[in-house]
């Protein structure tokens, strides 16, 4: 067996998410589909370094996976890219030891998140930003993110439910800035993992504050507490980005 590393791109507009699900669209189950065709029909698994939610987008998704030959790289990656569906981009297949694996290798995410402070907001990104049609002040983010940064424990910032028992985690960059358009504000989040919606709901507290509706300390409050009720609703999934993945050699 040959293992293959390749970073995919896709528009989670139609998708149920990443993880392949009965009776819902997903991106793993359309990519191993087309494998399947690539290899005279017989089933290929595919493994993702993380999970995307219904609607989530991603520029630099990671995946691995196993045929039994050693094939071009380049006619592979061509191969899946024009068979699987529009909305799925292969940007680049590799050859990788047998022993990498996309989730377990130790990596870095960077998570970016759109939101549109437009009135009225802008019909032809529905499904790329997230509406948020109030006054922003920009200064007053830029000055709570800064909280986040480091280790912390992020119950606070976490999906009720989940079942994850660690929710430390540590947020290496947190920035936000204005787009080309000043309607547009721009949230990136670097870090060695998230949590369940972590940060969709770090982006809802951080536009409360904007909005003047939650003090700056906020965040640090939240952290401290460990309360999820005192963050900010979670922000609507069309904006979030998986920009990148990063492994250490």
């Amino acid at each position: 067996m040959t293992r293959y590393k390749a970073i995919v791109s896709y528009d989670g507009s139609a998708f149920s998410g990443f993880q392949r699900q009965p009776h819902a669209r997903s991106v793993q189950e359309e990519i191993e589909k087309t494998l399947k065709r690539l290899n005279s029909d017989q089933e290929v698994t595919i493994y993702g370094a993380g999970r995307t939610d219904a609607g989530v987008h991603a520029y630099g998704q990671v995946i691995h996976f196993d045929l039994p030959q050693l094939r071009d790289v380049e006619k592979l990656r061509f191969g899946l890219d024009t068979q699987c569906p529009e909305d799925i981009d292969i940007v680049k297949v590799e050859v990788v030891d047998e022993q990498f694996h996309a989730r377990y290798n130790k990596h870095s995410k960077t998570y970016e998140f759109l939101v549109d402070s437009g009135r009225p907001k802008n019909p032809m990104m529905r499904h790329y930003a997230t509406a948020y049609p109030y006054p922003l002040d920009l200064a007053l983010m830029q000055e709570a993110i800064q909280d986040l940064i480091g280790t912390h424990d992020f119950t606070g910032f976490t999906a009720s439910g989940t079942s994850v028992e660690n929710k430390v985690r540590t947020i290496t960059e947190a920035s936000v800035r204005q787009g080309d358009s000043p309607q547009f504000f721009i949230f990136t989040f670097k870090g060695n993992g998230f949590l369940y919606k972590q940060v969709r709901n770090m982006v809802g507290t951080l536009l409360k504050i904007g909005n003047a509706r939650m003090p700056v300390s906020q965040i640090k409050t939240v952290l401290t507490s460990k309360n999820r009720d005192l963050a900010g609703p979670t922000a609507a999934p069309e904006g979030l980005y998986l920009k990148e993945i990063s492994y250490e050699e």
